[in-house]
């Protein structure tokens, strides 16, 4: 850890408000078609809107369809997206999810493709780190919040 986490992210209560923003913007953005909940504009997003997906994997316990919003970022035919949870110290639910089953879909606007999903090796992470930062540049302070090394997942046409 480079960086001290923020105290507030300790808090129980961080999980929770991450999860009801969760459901409310997966909500908006199958309401909308992505209209809605499509770009995310906090933080170093501002300014500078990053594009939003819907990630649907299955459940690794409950073996349900579990959908998360998660920033993305297109290298040619696939998708990659982050396994940041905003700096916290476990990987979220959704990742231990695609890496049990493989299987994703993924819909960006009103367009839901079939994908498998996979952890980036050390080389192409370390492609690809930069690209996700210059997106988004909280994910650099993200990874000096936490002892992890955040997952980089690329999704790949099935």
């Amino acid at each position: 850890m480079t960086q001290p986490r923020p105290d507030q992210l300790d808090s129980p209560i961080v999980g929770r408000i991450i999860k009801i923003g969760s459901r409310l913007n997966t909500r908006l953005f199958k309401l909308s078609g992505g209209r809605l909940g499509g770009t995310w504009r906090v933080g170093s997003a501002f300014k500078k809107p990053t594009p939003v997906c819907l990630l649907t994997s299955t459940g690794r316990k409950s073996g349900e369809a579990r959908t998360v919003p998660l920033l993305y970022l297109r290298d040619g035919d696939d998708v990659v997206v982050v396994a940041s949870q905003g700096g916290l110290p476990k990987n979220p639910a959704w990742y231990y999810n695609v890496t049990a089953d493989p299987a994703v879909t993924i819909q960006i606007g009103k367009q839901t493709l079939d994908y498998t999903a996979r952890t980036a090796d050390d080389t192409e992470r370390a492609r690809l780190w930069p690209l996700l930062v210059d997106l988004y540049a909280d994910f650099d302070n993200y990874a000096a919040w936490t002892d992890r090394v955040i997952p980089v997942v690329v999704c790949s046409p099935a």
